[in-house]
């Protein structure tokens, strides 16, 4: 695990093409619905989304597929415009 990342409990549904994405994220007793998948991408050993939550804030995920576990690595709260990870 990355130094900086944070460990995060997820759960996923398969959406109709049969991929995985998160549903839900567990940061701590914290439970966040995911409003909106923003952007996907895979590396090698990982995946990576970046998620609206239902609180309003962007969260980069990251999944280590080999090892079935995920993390957060980045977070936006949205509230200040010049470190906004979104402009929508």
């Amino acid at each position: 695990m990355d130094k900086s990342a944070i460990s995060v409990r997820v759960q996923c549904h398969s959406g109709h093409r049969g991929e995985e994405a998160p549903q839900r994220f567990f940061l701590g007793q914290r439970e966040l619905g995911v409003v909106e998948v923003l952007d996907r991408w895979l590396e090698p050993a990982h995946r990576y989304f970046k998620l609206r939550a239902d609180d309003g804030g962007v969260y980069l995920l990251r999944h280590d597929s080999e090892r079935d576990e995920w993390e957060l690595t980045m977070f936006d709260s949205g509230t200040r415009v010049e470190t906004r990870l979104s402009s929508t």
